[in-house]
């Protein structure tokens, strides 16, 4: 799997304190039910990032293959109960 970064989705994903290498994780360790569609071309990916801490990322796939991520965060504490209750 192959990531496209820019100086835009590195600096946007770091505003909201997660590194490329993090949001990387996260897309690559994607178990079922993610990737998720989110509309036609987006997919959303919940996961763990560095420290166990749980995030989610929003990508798209270029035509090429590559992904190109948009957007990230932690989880809110209720997304986080709702996440660990689906692994059991």
């Amino acid at each position: 799997m192959e990531f496209r970064w820019n100086q835009w989705n590195i600096e946007h994903l770091i505003e909201h304190g997660i590194y490329a290498e993090e949001a990387e994780l996260v897309v690559r360790g994607a178990k079922s039910p993610y990737p998720r569609r989110m509309g036609e071309d987006k997919l959303l990916v919940w996961g763990a990032g560095r420290g166990g801490r749980l995030l989610q990322i929003i990508f798209v796939t270029d035509d090429d293959g590559t992904v190109f991520v948009i957007h990230g965060r932690e989880l809110s504490n209720r997304e986080k109960r709702r996440y660990r209750r689906s692994r059991r």
